[in-house]
């Protein structure tokens, strides 16, 4: 069974390499800031200690009046997994700087949040849609997304090969 690095136990090893770069430390994650954050994740990774090698996961998180990017973190050869996550103010311009450079593994999964979530990984080495296509309106995990700028709809008008917005050939 994988053991789990508390966020508190996260937070005092990141804090004693930077002192400024937590923002809050929970049992369940630590926060720490954009600007800190490759540096902060190269430290989790290169650290003999902590050893975080793989990033299991990354995902966008609306919380109406900003986003938050979640990272869990996991080292295989110490059998244990932690969570750290950061925050973008601007609801409106999300982004964050990119991890791809510390775990290419990162490289989809930033694409993915933001395709979906319109948040922005500055440095990502080629941020663009990957599921859904170049000038869809919007991004369809957010919580506004239905509420589109100039009064567009979100989505179709209707269901391909369907004409006139019934289903063809049912009446």
């Amino acid at each position: 069974m994988t053991r789990v690095l508390s966020g508190l136990d996260l937070g005092q090893h990141i804090q004693q390499k930077f002192p400024d770069a937590v923002v809050d430390a929970r049992p369940e994650w630590t926060e720490v800031k954009a600007d800190s954050l490759v540096e902060v994740c190269t430290y989790l990774r290169d650290d003999p200690e902590l050893d975080f090698r793989y990033l299991s996961s990354l995902t966008g998180v609306d919380r109406l009046e900003h986003f938050e990017v979640v990272y869990h973190l996991q080292s295989i050869g110490r059998n244990q997994a932690s969570i750290l996550k950061t925050r973008c103010d601007d609801h409106d311009n999300p982004e964050v700087p990119s991890v791809v450079p510390v775990w290419r593994g990162a490289d989809l999964q930033e694409r993915e949040a933001f395709d979906l979530m319109g948040i922005r990984f500055r440095g990502h080495p080629d941020l663009r849609r990957v599921f859904l296509w170049e000038g869809f309106p919007g991004h369809p995990l957010r919580k506004d997304w239905l509420n589109l700028p100039g009064g567009q709809m979100a989505g179709l008008e209707r269901f391909p090969g369907e004409p006139g917005g019934k289903l063809e050939g049912r009446g």
